[in-house]
């Protein structure tokens, strides 16, 4: 990925959404750039303006971790938004991904005996697992049930990005299309500045930025966000709607790869419909799915 072009890009849309008032600073007449002026946040983060100019620029190698945290304070960057500079910063540098050498496993980490027994101890919730570019490679029984859609009649590996922007199912499974789309790219455009150098998720950008307005057009805002934790609404067709809440979890021993478990609030109707889905997963196969790469 083109560094200095993804620095330049982050730091331009972080700055125009960012107005005068809300940097506590006066707006004046005849502005015509929007939110603030180059000058204002170089003041605001207590460097020059030629300096900050560079930087925006894309000229973010070498830059103290003082520098940055004072930009991410004047642009008011969230947590998620500011690891992100952080991690284009440490590309500019060379630096690899969590100061490990960059290196891809001899095996996929599905074939782990030890990640099957820990996704077969959800009995009562939904657990996939994800890598950096969105495959989802191994579930449970129920996480099975519960992405019948995704997964479909086998074949290539599920991909939550691929089904969510190319796959006309994925409107009647998210209710909530918009707000799933916008994560989707925010996940990726943050999993993206963490490694710069993962091919596969480039291909899966170019992939997408062609097939898909929507996801291009998303991608060109450059918003970043951690998925973390939160309630999502589902439409399956199968049990119906879900409301479910969800936690996502690193897998340490691969970085890049998440843990994803959903459940629903106990004595509610998405409790109930989850059990339904369950007792019809549990009908087939029990042991947990991996899915093979193809």
């Amino acid at each position: 990925m083109d560094n200095p072009g993804e620095v330049r890009e982050f730091l331009m849309s972080r700055r125009a959404r960012l107005s005068p008032e809300q940097a506590g600073l006066p707006a004046g007449t005849g502005r015509r750039v929007p939110g603030l002026r180059r000058s204002e946040v170089a003041m605001l983060a207590d460097v020059s303006v030629e300096y900050y100019a560079k930087l925006e620029r894309g000229g973010i190698a070498g830059v103290s971790a003082a520098v940055l945290d004072a930009v991410s304070r004047a642009l008011q960057l969230d947590d998620t938004e500011r690891a992100h500079l952080f991690d284009l910063a440490r590309a500019a540098d060379g630096i690899p991904v969590s100061g490990r050498q960059r290196r891809r496993p001899a095996k996929s980490p599905a074939a782990r005996p030890s990640l099957h027994w820990a996704l077969e101890a959800f009995t009562d919730g939904i657990a996939v697992v994800r890598d950096a570019k969105s495959d989802v490679i191994a579930f449970n029984a129920l996480g099975r049930a519960f992405y019948s859609p995704l997964i479909g009649d086998g074949g290539r590996t599920p991909n939550f990005a691929r089904f969510q922007f190319l796959d006309p199912a994925s409107r009647d499974f998210y209710p909530d299309w918009d707000l799933f789309a916008d994560m989707c790219v925010a996940v990726m455009r943050a999993e993206a500045g963490r490694d710069p150098h993962n091919r596969a998720l480039q291909d899966l950008v170019g992939e997408l930025s062609t097939r898909s307005d929507t996801f291009r057009q998303l991608w060109g805002a450059h918003n970043v966000r951690a998925h973390g934790a939160g309630t999502k609404r589902f439409h399956h067709p199968l049990v119906g709607d879900l409301t479910l809440a969800y936690e996502e979890f690193a897998i340490t021993a691969e970085p890049g790869h998440v843990l994803l478990v959903y459940t629903a609030e106990p004595g509610s109707p998405s409790a109930e419909r989850l059990r339904l889905l369950a007792s019809w997963a549990t009908a087939g196969p029990a042991e947990t799915a991996v899915v093979p790469h193809g």
